[in-house]
This record gives structure tokens, C-alpha cells and sequence, in this order.
């Protein structure tokens, strides 16, 4: 039997009872386990790294992910759902650093490495405790009390048994390259962690003069990183590309024809040579700086092919040390490699007047330098991208250094086809963001010269004549060849460098190479290392590779998505991943990045103590598609309570209190064919809704599932079915059209519970709990999704309500148009429309006749009786026609009866008139139709039905509706009150006008019954419990209720 709810809903209140029954009977384990025979939908979470607080953004992916994986386990699926953490990398050690007040990597081998990584392994669970509790409060349902963490030994093993079959494969190996590299973490970074810091930046950028040797010329060069002059030993020309020698501003200067066109149009310049760039081919020029004095030959000028003519001056200036296209050329021609600056980023002691500079620091004073000894032609600001430590923010230097990569550019035709396998959403990422990034893929620098990570698994033999060198994949493998292996083993530094290992193949001792590996490795690892493959659940892996589902933020396109696709590509030859779903970001009200710098941080545990869960994840399932960005801020979270969670609260409330009232039985349902055609029309509205969220789901336009709900339950169950449905359950006795009321807002309010459960699982259970009866789970997450019954489905009765719908707005805005109130009577309504129209509404006409109030409908095909039709003369076409005529015309036009001109015209098609003895004739088209409404007519239209209202008010119809406007008056003080709906009174009024009250004498009964009035009295002075004066149609009207 159902309960009387509360009134008022409070979110917090209800989510917490919700939460505690949910632990309580274990309603999540239930629901996963109940499917455990089902077909798997494998789900694979990507680990956060719980050293810092949750944000809005984990939020957004938080309950994106539960909505999918609670509608998929309602469909049927069996769907385990193991948590992550990501607990290594550079993002943990700078935390630990800032908390230890250490500066470098000197001061961290100072505090030494294994005090410094015990600290590490505390801090990565520093905020786990904030993680579960906002994972509950928002209901994602997530298995966090056996999550995989990827600094487990088992982990840290599955991992290392990727690496060995990446060197089998002879993908790992150890170069020197030019990599990107943040000299405040001091180490090289990989291209995919690259792409996520990106910044636009303006700097100054210069154009440098290199003389020639032994000639008073100079090569014109452009640069944006000065301070890599210093390093500079070649100057680099197109082969193919004009170039010219000018005299410009009394000096001699070479750069390309295309070039000088652009940076000295409308200038006077010289022409006194021109040659192809292949001549100028080890023509040498003299150094700039002399800090380091190479044996290679150096400060020529080299061809290549990757100068362009999009800016500059069509001459690069090549440094090998600092750029990958520097380096790659410079080995083609054998040019040095100057490394002036050491690994934290500064000017080594031989750079004397920079020494102990930041280079980038130290710019503005090359840039003077070269000034003060004329090498300088121009400085432009100059905007363009660069990259950024994405976990310290400092700026990277490109910086040629020993690194060891894993070879995917091997592997690059593999990589498209299976992105090409996977269902990208949206669409446009897997050819565009993610395909352009794989169509360029580099190498992946896998290690890090840091300390807090998995250990690159590679020793080297330390015998010279031996210089063997193994990838050790598995603890088995390292154990066998350790002497000192301990069964409380921790496969981190420094254990791992403390092991004595043995070369295989000379018995000598091994050295580890010192480096980590990206941690991006390591989450990219999750599919297979969350399992301890290969070492353990062979099968469970078999089951669950590839992944049906994933989903994060946009950021993580060329990250977690990436690393994913790279490892199981080289592993297993195909994707790790079926369906990705990619969340656009999160902002501020203002469209602007959220950052705590900017206070503009919004903390999400506020808005879940303030609005509630179900608030939080409608207003963010709903906003937008998930893939576009999403403004977070807390007055939008509130709309969503007062519009969406509100009015479903406020729905049911008035069912459940009016079905306990009357004590309502779900199991006495009336059959749906003895039903009314209202309660048939919302049946089949709900099964159409039903099955357009299916449609939607199944392409993750989650938005537009969402969408149609809202507007269900807004405007076809509440404003419409609910508010029309209100009179049948005030009625006392139990009739059948109030018992078929009853079951088809219990039918539909069970629905609603099903169908909104993935999408605001506390409110949804709350309800269900009242409604739910012995034969159904005891929980509405352990029900199936709610499927469509197509046989419920009546588009004929669905347009024929769309039609009185129609009809009942353009109706009610007539009246208040005509200044009739819709609670004044009117006598009739008349509807002129087709046969086949009439057809699909006559069922229905008893909601249009109560809605625009009147006391008839009648149809008719044809208005002509209803108007007075009339002709308008043409004047944009009669003027032209008759010019100087035109107003001797147009004053006999505006003599006649425009009716009997009308009349004339339709028998006739043309009228005659003498002017001056001239005849001029005028035909129908020259005419305009106009209609006018007959006395007490109004009319208006739909898009196939004409609607006229008879508007005379007789005294009968004018007493009934000044009744109905004091009864509202009443039902307001009522509710002023906080009664009950079955609550009686005793109603004493005061009229201030004789004639008003002759018509409430003649309504008093009427009025009594609308308001469960016990007596309902005419007096002097009104008095009761509450006592307020109305103005009514400008009468005072006092009302004293008890």
C-alpha cells in the first residue's frame, strides 16, 4: 500500500537514506552478480591519481560512466566494475617534493631515494578517502575494495612482461635523439604527454645576421629561440627555393627572393644576385659565439628540405642540440652536436656571460648582446604554440639526449587500422585529433631519469668484453638470476638497483639501467595488468579483451586513449578498445577554464550537500552532448532542481498522497481498453519516449535521452495528464474513471522509476520504494530497463491530442486577447475543419471544452457564416495601372458597401466605373478578401482547424465564472494553510457589491463542494484562522477561512 510522502523534497536527506540502504542490502553487489550469467559488457576504468582532491571534471566522467554502465547492467549485461588508481609518475613526485620543500632532483637523492619513494607511495592515497566519498555521493557504483593500483608488485610485473615482448619484438631500444624535455622535473617526455600542454605564448623573435667568411655579407636568419644560438653550427637553405643578395640599408644581405617580397614590400632595396638555395651549399659564414670549439666541421650553409617559405627569411639557423629536424640533418652531414646547457636548464660554466641563466631567462640579454655588436637586423613579437610540462608547468626544451624508446613508428600501419575498429565518440576524433596524432606518430621516449615509477626492467652486463643486455618480464625471471632476492621483494627503486643479478651469458654482475618509464605506460597497461596477465586469469582476460567501453575527458584523446591503443597494438595486434567516449571539458560560468588561481573553482561536494546528486548529474547528463564542453557553476545545478527534479517530485506527490488517501491497490488495475482516451494517450506517449531513449543510448546522445524525458514528464505528463487528471481523484466515491486514473499514473510513475534510474538513481529509488510491491525486485537497480510496448503505441490518438493541445493554446491566448478570463464561461466553441480531423479529436473534446471553458463544441465546414467578407482595393497594383485616375477611383471604391462589392465580384469577377464618361474596369484579382468576425465572434487557428468563440457573456455565465475565480481565492489560502488534501473547512465571505453577491448566493454550493467547505456563509465581517481581502474584478471580496 502506498505512502503519503513528504511534501517538500529534501535532495541531501533523501540521498542519504538511499545511500544507507543501498549499503545496507547490498543493493550494488546484487545488481552486478544477478547478471553473472548474462553476456559481459566489459567496462575499463582509467585510474586517477588520488594525491589531490576530486575536481568538477572527475565529476562529469564520474557520472557519465555510471549512467552507461547502470542502463547497460539494466539491459541485461553483466558488467564487473573494477576501480583504478594511477599512483606513479612525475605528478606524485612533484606533490611530495613541494611537501618536503625539496627544490631538484639533487636535493631528492640527498633526502635519499628510498625514504623519498616510501613518501611517494603514502601520499598517492593522501585523498582516497575524499575519492570514495564523492564516487558515492554522486552514485557512480564502482568496485573500489578491490581496484587495481599500478604500484603493486603483481602490476608492476604484468607490465614488465609487456616491455620483454616489446624487445623480442626489437621495438625497445635505447637512442639519442632530440627529445622534449622539462629541465624542472629533469626528464624527457613523451610526444602524447607533449600534446596536452600546448600554450599560446607570445615572445620576441629575431632576425640575426651571420657574415659571411671572408666577404662584408651576411646571411639574414630568423629565430624565436635565441638562446640556441649559442649552439648554432649550421645555417640551413631550401635546395630548390630562389634567393637573392641585397643592398638594403647599406649593408649586403642574402635571403629568399619569396621571403624579401613579404618583409620589405614597400621598401627600397637592391637587387645585385640571385641563385638557387643547392648553390649556396657549404658556403661557411663566422660564428656567432665561440664557447665551444668542435672538431667536426661546422658553420656552413646545408640543404633541407623542411625549410619553408610560410615565415622567416627562407634561412634556418641548425642546432643540433635542440631540435629533432636539427639533429637528424646534422647527422646526414656530420655537423657537431654543442651542448652548452646542462640538464636543469641553465647555461653551463663555460657560457661566461650567461652561466647559471635559465636560457629562456637569459633571451632579452642575447638579444642585446647581438644588438650591441650589430647582428641584429629586427625583433617581432611573435604568438605561436608552445609546449608545457603538463604536471609542473614549466616550459620544455627540446634537447638531444640518450632516451629509451619504444618504436611505433614500426608498428604506424597497424595503429590506423585498428583506430579505423573502434566506434569514436564523437565521430570526428577517430579520423581528425587521434588519427592526425597516429599519422605522425614518433617513437615513444619511454623513460624517465626520475625515481617514483616502474622500473625500466633492462640490466646490462657491467663486463666490457661481455656488454650483455636482458629485459626481465617476469619476478620468476629476476629471481633466478638475483642472489639476494627476498620474499618481502618491492619491484621499485631502490630495491631493484640493490639486487646482485648475474649475466646469463658470463656470470658477471648486471647493472640495471637507471631510468622509470612513463606513466602512461603504466595505465595504458590496465586492460591486461588489472588481470596479473599472464601470469594469472588467463580466461577472465580472454573474456574481457577487448574492452566494450571506455570514457574519459577530451584531454586524455592523445593520452589514456593513446597509450591504450599503442600497447595493445604492439602486444596483441589489435585494439584494446571498442567503444570510446570522449567528454568535452568542464568550465566556469563564463566559459572560461576552471583554475582555484582564478577562484572561479567551483567544489562539487558543495553543490551535492546543497541541490543533491540527482540534481548534479541531471543538470550535467542533460546540458549538452557529452563530447561538447559544459559550464559548472551552482545556479544552473539549482534550475535543474526546481525544473526537472522538483516537478517529478511534486507529480508524484500528488499521486501518492491522493492514492493513500484512498488506498489505492496497484494489483486492482483497470485493463487499458476500458480506459479512457486520456489515460491511453500518456501510455502511449511514455512507450514512444521509451523507445526513442533506447535509440539514443545506443549512440550515446545522452543529451537527447534526457531531453525527452524532461519533456515528457514536464509537458505531457505534468502540465497536461496530471493537471487534467485532477478532478477525477477529488471525487469521493470510487469510480471507475478514478481507479483507471490511478493505475496509469502508478504504471507510468513505476516506468518513470525505471527509466530514470541510470540517469538520477536516488530519486528514482526513493519513488520505487513506494510503489514497489511484493512481486517486484526489492530494488528498482536489480530491475531490466523498461522496454517499449509498441501495442501501447496510438499515433492516430497522439495526433488527435496534439491537436486539441493546439487548439487549447491558441484558444486560451484568444481570450486573453478579447480580455475574457478562461474561468468565465463561454457559451460555445466552434471548430471548422475536416471530417477527417473531426474524427481524430470528437473523443476528445471534453478536455478542449473544460480547457478554453465553454459550455458546447460544435463542427462546422465552413466559417463563411461566422464573417462578413469584404474587398480591399490593390493600390500597389491599381496605382500603376490607373496613375492619375487612381484617386477619382479610389474615392467611388470607398463610397460603396464593400459586402455587396464582394458579392459582385465573386458573381461577376470585374466591376465597371464611369469616370468622365470613361469606362474603367476592375477585376477580382485587383482585390484583396478580407474577412471580418460577426458581432460576439473571435477567431483563431491551428495549422488545420479554425476555432471561433461565441464571446457573449450573459448574466448565468458571468455569476459562474466570478464563483470559480473566488473558489481560486480559497484553494490559495488552503494551501497558505498547509492542509490536507481531505481537510475540511468552514469558509466565510464579504462581498462588496450587491450584484456579485446575488451570483455567489447563486453559487454557494457549488463553491462549498470545490472547496470541502463544511459551511460556506454570506456575512459582514469574515473571520477564522486566516483572513485575507481579494480584489476580483474590481470588487473587494474578504474571505475567512477555519
Amino acid at each position: 500500500m502506498l505512502k503519503t510522502p513528504p511534501q517538500t523534497y529534501n535532495p541531501h536527506a533523501v540521498e542519504e537514506k538511499i545511500l544507507s540502504f543501498w549499503r545496507k542490502e547490498k543493493i550494488f553487489e546484487k545488481s552486478v552478480e544477478n547478471r553473472k550469467n548474462n553476456p559481459r559488457y566489459v567496462f575499463l576504468e582509467g585510474p586517477p591519481t588520488a594525491n589531490g582532491v576530486p575536481h568538477p571534471g572527475h565529476v562529469l566522467t564520474r557520472v557519465m560512466k555510471d549512467l552507461i554502465l547502470r542502463y547497460k547492467t539494466m539491459k541485461g549485461y553483466y558488467i564487473p566494475r573494477k576501480a583504478g588508481w594511477d599512483t606513479h609518475g612525475l605528478p606524485v613526485e612533484i606533490e611530495v617534493e613541494k611537501t618536503l620543500g625539496l627544490k631538484n632532483k639533487q636535493d631528492v637523492e640527498r633526502y635519499g631515494i628510498k625514504k623519498f619513494n616510501e613518501k611517494c607511495k603514502e601520499s598517492v592515497f593522501k585523498y582516497e578517502n575524499a575519492w570514495v566519498e564523492m564516487t558515492e555521493r554522486i552514485g557512480f557504483w564502482l568496485d573500489m575494495e578491490n581496484p587495481y593500483i599500478t604500484l603493486k608488485n603483481d602490476y608492476i610485473e604484468s607490465v614488465w612482461w609487456s616491455l620483454k615482448q616489446a624487445w623480442e619484438k626489437k621495438l625497445l631500444y635505447k637512442g639519442y635523439k632530440v627529445v622534449p624535455y622539462c629541465p624542472r622535473c629533469g626528464t624527457a617526455l613523451s610526444a602524447h604527454e607533449v600534446a596536452q600542454g600546448y600554450r599560446t605564448i607570445e615572445e620576441p623573435s629575431i632576425f640575426v645576421k651571420f657574415k659571411l667568411k671572408d666577404e662584408d655579407a651576411y646571411f639574414l636568419a630568423w629565430t624565436t629561440t635565441p638562446w640556441t644560438l649559442l649552439s648554432n653550427v649550421a645555417l640551413a637553405v631550401h635546395p630548390d627555393e630562389l634567393y637573392i643578395k641585397i643592398r638594403y640599408n647599406n649593408q649586403v644581405l642574402i635571403l629568399a627572393e619569396e621571403r624579401a617580397n613579404i618583409l620589405l614590400k614597400g621598401q627600397d632595396y637592391e637587387i645585385l644576385d640571385g641563385f638557387k638555395g643547392k648553390e649556396l651549399e657549404y658556403k661557411e659564414y663566422e660564428p656567432l659565439f665561440t664557447y665551444a670549439k668542435p672538431e667536426e666541421k661546422a658553420w656552413y650553409v646545408i640543404l633541407a628540405d623542411f625549410v619553408t617559405m610560410d615565415e622567416g627569411t627562407g634561412i634556418v639557423h641548425i642546432a643540433p642540440a635542440f631540435g629533432e629536424d636539427d639533429y637528424n640533418v646534422g647527422r646526414k652531414y656530420n655537423l657537431p652536436v654543442i651542448q652548452l646547457v646542462k640538464l636543469d636548464g641553465t647555461f653551463k660554466e663555460e657560457v661566461e656571460l650567461w652561466k647559471g641563466r635559465f636560457v629562456k631567462d637569459a633571451d632579452p640579454d642575447i638579444i642585446k648582446y647581438l644588438e650591441d655588436k650589430g647582428l641584429l637586423e629586427g625583433v617581432r613579437n611573435y604568438s605561436h604554440e608552445y609546449p608545457f610540462c603538463w604536471r609542473c608547468n614549466s616550459p620544455l626544451l627540446y634537447y638531444a639526449m640518450d632516451s629509451w624508446f619504444i618504436a611505433m613508428s614500426k608498428v604506424q600501419d597497424d595503429l590506423i587500422k585498428n583506430n579505423r575498429q573502434i566506434n569514436w565518440y564523437p565521430s570526428h576524433l577517430q579520423e581528425g585529433r587521434f588519427g592526425d596524432f597516429i599519422r605522425d606518430v614518433k617513437d615513444w621516449a619511454l623513460s624517465r631519469k626520475r625515481y617514483w615509477g616502474t622500473p625500466l626492467p633492462i640490466w646490462t652486463c657491467e663486463n666490457k668484453d661481455c656488454r650483455h643486455q636482458i629485459c626481465i618480464g617476469s619476478v620468476e625471471e629476476l629471481k633466478s638470476l638475483s642472489e639476494n632476492f627476498t620474499e618481502d621483494y618491492d619491484l621499485h627503486k631502490p630495491y631493484v638497483d640493490e639486487l646482485i643479478v648475474r649475466c646469463p651469458k658470463c656470470g658477471s654482475r648486471m647493472k640495471r639501467e637507471s631510468e622509470v618509464i612513463d606513466c602512461w605506460y603504466d595505465s595504458g597497461s590496465a586492460f591486461f595488468a588489472q588481470w596479473h596477465y599472464p601470469f594469472e586469469n588467463q580466461d577472465t582476460f580472454k573474456e574481457s579483451f577487448p574492452v566494450d567501453f571506455i570514457c574519459e575527458a577530451l584531454d586524455q584523446t592523445r593520452g589514456w586513449f593513446y597509450s591504450l591503443l599503442a600497447i595493445s597494438t604492439f602486444l596483441f595486434g589489435k585494439p584494446s578498445y571498442k567503444n570510446v567516449l570522449t567528454l568535452g571539458l568542464v568550465l566556469d560560468k563564463d566559459n572560461q577554464k576552471m583554475s582555484k588561481s582564478k577562484r572561479n573553482y567551483v567544489d562539487p561536494m558543495v553543490i551535492l550537500d546543497n541541490e543533491g546528486a540527482d540534481a548534479l548529474r541531471w543538470y550535467l547528463i542533460s546540458a549538452n552532448a557529452p563530447w561538447n564542453s559544459t559550464r559548472f557553476y551552482e545556479e544552473a545545478v539549482k534550475d535543474t532542481l526546481a525544473k526537472f527534479i522538483l516537478t517529478l517530485w511534486n507529480s508524484y506527490n500528488f499521486f501518492a498522497t491522493y492514492a493513500a488517501l484512498d488506498k489505492f491497490d496497484p494489483r486492482n488495475s483497470i485493463p487499458i481498453d476500458k480506459r479512457i482516451p486520456l489515460d491511453r494517450w500518456i501510455l502511449s506517449r511514455f512507450h514512444r519516449i521509451v523507445r526513442d531513449i533506447k535509440d539514443f543510448m545506443e549512440k550515446f546522445e545522452t543529451h537527447k535521452a534526457a531531453r525527452v524525458i524532461e519533456k515528457f514528464l514536464i509537458d505531457d505528463f505534468s502540465n497536461w495528464y496530471l493537471r487534467r487528471s485532477r478532478r477525477r481523484l477529488w471525487v469521493e466515491e470510487e469510480t471507475t474513471d478514478k481507479l483507471s486514473g490511478y493505475s496509469t499514473m502508478y504504471e507510468v510513475f513505476l516506468g518513470l522509476t525505471k527509466t530514470i534510474a541510470p540517469f538520477t538513481p536516488f530519486i528514482a529509488e526513493e519513488i520505487y520504494q513506494n510503489l514497489k510491491t511484493d512481486e517486484i525486485p526489492e530494488s528498482v537497480h536489480l530491475c531490466d530497463y523498461i522496454t517499449p510496448d509498441e501495442k501501447l503505441i496510438d499515433d492516430e490518438l497522439e495526433k488527435g491530442m496534439e491537436r486539441i493541445r493546439d487548439l487549447v493554446e491558441v484558444g486560451r491566448a484568444l481570450r486573453a486577447k478579447i480580455g475574457i478570463k478562461v474561468r468565465y464561461p463561454l457559451r460555445e466553441a466552434t471548430l471548422v475543419c475536416t471530417k477527417e480531423v473531426e474524427n481524430s479529436i470528437k473523443d476528445l473534446l471534453d478536455l478542449l471544452i473544460e480547457e478554453i471553458n465553454v459550455k458546447n463544441i460544435r463542427f462546422d465546414r465552413n466559417k463563411d457564416k461566422f464573417v462578413i467578407k469584404q474587398v480591399k482595393p490593390k493600390y500597389s497594383i491599381l496605382g500603376p495601372k490607373l496613375k492619375d485616375k487612381m484617386k477619382q477611383v479610389s474615392k467611388i471604391l470607398e463610397e460603396m458597401d464593400k459586402t455587396s462589392l464582394y458579392n459582385k465580384l465573386m458573381k461577376e469577377k470585374e466591376i465597371s466605373i464611369e469616370i468622365n464618361g470613361e469606362t474603367i474596369n476592375l477585376a477580382i484579382d485587383d482585390f484583396d478578401i478580407v474577412e471580418q468576425e460577426k458581432e460576439n465572434i473571435a477567431i483563431t487557428e491551428t495549422k488545420d482547424v479554425i476555432l471561433l468563440l461565441d464571446t457573449m457573456l450573459t448574466p448565468e455565465l458571468e455569476a459562474e465564472g466570478f464563483a470559480r475565480e473566488v473558489i481560486r481565492r480559497i484553494q490559495s489560502m488552503r494551501k497558505e494553510l498547509n492542509l490536507n488534501v481531505d481537510d475540511k473547512i468552514k469558509v466565510e465571505v464579504e462581498i462588496a457589491d450587491d450584484r456579485r453577491e446575488d451570483m455567489i448566493k447563486q453559487w454557494k454550493d457549488y463553491i462549498a463542494e470545490e472547496t470541502r467547505a463544511e459551511k460556506f456563509n454570506i456575512v459582514s465581517t469574515p473571520k477564522g484562522s486566516l483572513v485575507k481581502k481579494w480584489d476580483i474584478d474590481d470588487v473587494i471580496v474578504s474571505v475567512g477561512i477555519t
